[in-house]
C-alpha cells in the first residue's frame, strides 16, 4: 500500500513537472535570428543565411552554387538574461549524409561565454523540415553572451531564437576579430563533427578570437577557374587553401597556379596559406587510395615550390603528417574526421597557422 501510495506520489510529481515545463515552452517569446547579429557570412545575401548571393556568380559550378547555399560557419551572437534560450528552424528536404550527425547536418549548436571562454550550452536536431526546441534551459537570470551555430550541411530557410516573456534579447555584435577565408573540402565544410560548433572553422575561432569563415565545398573545392575569382574578390586579412583533398593531381597540376597567383595579384600583402591533404585512414590499406592521396600532395608541393621560386611573396606551405595521429583511429569512414580527428587537427595546425599569422601586424594580439 505505501509502495502504491508513494509511486503514486512519484508518478504525480513528474506529471506537475512535465506540465510546467510544457508552459514555460508555450510561453516562449520568439525573434528573427536575422534582426539578431548574424556572422560567418562572406557578404550581404537576399536569404540571410546563405554564404554566398549565388546568382550573383552566374559561372560557377552549379555543385559550388548548390553548396554555397548551406549555412556552414554561420553564427548568431546576441546576449540575454533569460532562464532559457530556445530556437525554432526550417531547413530543405535534403537527406542527412550517412557518415554525419543530424545535429550537425540540420541542427542547431549553442555555446555560452562562461568565465570568459565559449561553453557547449546546449544543441538540437531536427524533428522535420521545421522543428522547435530548447537548447538549454535552467540558466538563471544574469546577463549571457551566447553564440548560435547553424546547420553546417543544409540551409536554415528560416530561424528564430526564444527566450522567456519579459526577458532580454539583443544584438551582441561580432565577438571575432580579423577574417581569414579558409577554401576547403568536406572537412573545412564540418564533416564529420558532431555537431556545427565542433568544425574546425568555428573552433580555431573560439580558440584564438581570429574570424575563420568557412567557405568548405563539401568535394566540390577543385579550383576552378570561377571559384578562384570568386574566392580572390572576398575581401579578408588572410587566406588558407585546405582544398587539395577534392581536386586531381592533374588538376592541381592545371589550376593551383591561377589560384593562388589571381589570390596574390587581388589580394596584395595577405597571407596565403596552402595545406596539403590530410593522409586518408583507408589509404594505408586501400594502395590506390593512398597512391592518390600521395601523388595529390607531391603535386600541390610542386606547385608551391614553383610558385616561390617565381617570386610569389608571402604564400606558405603546410604538410599533413601526423594531423590525424598514428593509431588509425580519428575518422569516421577513413576521410572524414570525428571530433577526435578535428582535434588531433588543430593540435598541430593551430600553432602552425598562428606562427604566420603573427607575422603580420593584425595578427599579433591573440587571445
Amino acid at each position: 500500500m505505501k509502495r502504491s501510495i508513494l509511486l503514486l506520489l512519484l508518478l504525480f510529481c513528474a506529471a506537475q513537472l512535465v506540465t510546467a515545463q510544457s508552459m514555460q515552452i508555450q510561453a516562449i517569446q520568439y525573434r528573427p535570428a536575422a534582426s539578431l547579429y548574424v556572422e560567418g557570412k562572406f557578404m550581404k545575401t537576399k536569404k540571410p543565411y546563405q554564404r554566398i548571393d549565388t546568382a550573383s556568380y552566374p559561372e560557377l559550378p552549379s555543385a559550388v552554387k548548390n553548396l554555397l547555399t548551406t549555412s556552414a560557419g554561420i553564427v548568431i551572437s546576441f546576449k540575454t538574461n533569460s532562464d532559457l534560450v530556445a530556437a525554432r528552424w526550417c531547413v530543405t528536404k535534403k537527406k542527412t549524409g550517412v557518415n554525419m550527425t543530424a545535429i550537425a547536418y540540420k541542427g542547431l549548436d549553442l555555446y555560452i561565454r562562461s568565465a570568459g571562454k565559449w561553453q557547449y550550452a546546449g544543441a538540437a536536431g531536427p524533428t522535420g523540415d521545421c522543428s522547435e526546441a530548447v537548447l538549454a534551459r535552467n540558466l538563471g537570470h544574469t546577463e549571457k553572451e551566447c553564440l548560435l551555430y547553424l546547420p553546417l550541411y543544409d540551409e536554415a530557410l528560416s530561424l528564430e531564437v526564444g527566450v522567456l516573456p519579459g526577458a532580454l534579447l539583443e544584438p551582441l555584435g561580432s565577438q571575432f576579430r580579423n577574417r581569414v577565408l579558409i577554401y576547403g573540402s568536406s572537412i573545412v565544410h564540418g564533416a564529420s563533427a558532431s555537431r556545427p560548433g565542433m568544425a574546425y572553422p568555428a573552433r580555431l575561432s573560439r580558440m584564438t578570437g581570429i574570424n575563420f569563415f568557412n567557405m568548405g565545398l563539401s568535394g566540390s573545392a577543385k579550383m576552378e577557374k570561377a571559384a578562384a575569382d570568386l574566392v580572390a574578390s572576398i575581401p579578408a586579412d588572410a587566406y588558407i587553401l585546405d582544398c587539395i583533398p577534392n581536386p586531381s593531381p592533374e588538376q592541381i597540376r592545371e589550376r593551383s597556379a591561377y589560384l593562388i597567383s589571381t589570390l596574390r595579384t587581388r589580394q596584395p600583402g595577405k597571407p596565403i596559406i596552402v595545406m596539403q591533404s590530410i593522409i586518408r585512414e583507408k589509404g594505408y590499406l586501400d594502395k590506390e587510395a593512398g597512391a592518390r592521396v600521395t601523388a595529390q600532395n607531391n603535386e600541390i608541393s610542386r606547385q608551391v615550390d614553383s610558385l616561390l621560386r617565381s617570386g610569389i611573396k608571402d604564400l606558405y606551405f603546410i604538410k599533413a603528417d601526423g594531423l590525424l595521429g598514428a593509431d588509425h583511429e580519428a575518422t569516421v569512414d577513413g576521410t572524414h574526421p570525428t571530433d577526435l580527428g578535428f582535434d588531433r587537427m588543430l593540435s598541430i595546425l593551430r600553432p602552425r597557422i598562428m606562427k604566420i599569422l603573427r607575422k603580420y601586424p593584425a595578427f599579433r594580439q591573440e587571445k
